[in-house]
């Protein structure tokens, strides 16, 4: 419990404890574990998904009336603290917490009651065509071009870094529709489904032998201008908010601070020498360094959920958690591999797969320490590089 807990949200907290000690199977808290960055499994994923779908627990952010829960800034905060105590795989976040904003913010009555449904129980799993071959963080420069013919576009041009698109049914994407003005004025934010004629899928394989990346190439696929969000040529402004949600409506803190007491759990243990690491003055300074980094991205979300609950975007100050957060949890990755040592350095491929019977080789804490190091590296690039935020963090002030 914490100390911030009035005695609502200590029976909040307790009744979140309570489901997600039964809640969960073996092989979902195994996915939970094993998770490594801000993908888990991707079976046991949509697996836990619809059980918070039955619970009624999966959007706690959405509106009621769109299969939200009402709850409170702080229940919801204390329900991803929770979350993450348990040990429980993320909900994956390209539906609930990117598709569906967009679709509640710009979408009509009828799209909202077309497509929402199949986003909250996972029956529709979406992946985001962003990405381009020379669009990344410079994302106005993309080129896969959407032509006008009758009712339909016509798109051709690929998509990379896609996570997940060959698990994916559905696509929600950005394409060019105009080349005059600004590019940013040219861009149209589109649905599309991913077993269309002509479009066609290529995992990427990593370091780590798994796919979770993809390429996608369209070649002449038709898809009907119905499925838009929001008016031809503004896409850029449907994709800004968001990565506003991507960016600021997620709980770093809600994870850093189960991670920490992991971590310090560890760091007080006895060796097989009887030494604690605790001891050491300069690794006790640079936790306690990390929990004053953890206090602040805890009340900056605070912040930024507050404007959430009074209806207003994040703004710039989703840059500057997206910033805040992203660079704390690569010092906290940084710190624990220190922590874990040469245990950390044997690569464990199949002891890390759900379900394995390759037991790992020590600690299991271990096992997870270089995985997660090396994810977090990319932490400070997706959604907008680090660099982009502060770009537009000083755009802001400059222009405010």
């Amino acid at each position: 419990m914490s100390i911030f807990d009035d005695s609502e949200s200590a029976r909040f907290r307790e009744e979140v404890r309570a489901f997600l000690a039964t809640a969960p199977s073996e092989e979902i808290l195994e996915a939970g574990r094993k998770t490594t960055s801000v993908f888990a499994p991707f079976k046991q994923a949509i697996a836990w998904q619809k059980i918070l779908y039955d619970k009624g627990w999966v959007a706690p952010s959405w509106p009621e009336e769109y299969g939200g829960t009402g709850w409170s800034i702080q229940q919801r905060y204390i329900f991803a603290e929770e979350c993450n105590r348990r040990g429980v795989p993320p909900v994956l976040p390209q539906g609930v917490q990117m598709v569906g904003p967009a679709i509640l913010g710009f979408g009509s009555e009828a799209q909202k009651a077309a497509l929402l449904p199949g986003i909250l129980s996972g029956e529709d799993f979406w992946c985001q065509g962003y990405s381009e071959p020379g669009a990344g963080s410079d994302l106005a420069s993309l080129k896969c071009r959407a032509d006008s013919d009758g009712d339909d576009y016509v798109l051709n041009g690929s998509k990379t870094w896609t996570t997940y698109g060959h698990h994916a049914n559905k696509m929600f994407a950005l394409v060019r529709t105009s080349s005059e003005g600004k590019p940013q004025q040219g861009i149209t934010f589109l649905l599309l489904d991913m077993d269309l004629p002509g479009l066609e899928v290529r995992p990427i394989i990593g370091l780590d032998g798994e796919p979770e990346q993809c390429e996608v190439f369209f070649t002449d696929v038709r898809v009907p201008k119905a499925n838009r969000i929001g008016e031809e040529n503004q896409g850029w402004t449907v994709a800004k908010y968001v990565l506003e949600f991507e960016r600021g409506g997620s709980t770093f803190g809600t994870w850093l601070l189960p991670a920490q007491e992991k971590l310090r759990a560890w760091c007080t243990r006895e060796n097989a020498f009887g030494e604690r690491l605790i001891d050491r003055p300069a690794l006790r300074r640079r936790l306690v360094e990390l929990d004053i980094e953890i206090a602040a991205v805890v009340h900056t979300e605070k912040r930024v959920n507050a404007n959430l609950k009074h209806g207003e975007n994040p703004g710039p100050m989703a840059s500057m958690l997206k910033i805040l957060g992203t660079e704390v949890m690569q010092r906290f990755s940084e710190l624990q591999l220190e922590v874990a040592g040469l245990d950390a350095l044997p690569v464990q491929n199949q002891a890390l797969a759900v379900g394995s019977e390759v037991a790992p080789i020590g600690d299991e804490a271990a096992l997870l320490a270089m995985p997660y190091y090396l994810n977090t590296r990319a932490a400070s690039i997706y959604a907008g590089s680090n660099e982009i935020q502060r770009s537009l963090l000083a755009k802001a002030v400059m222009e405010g």
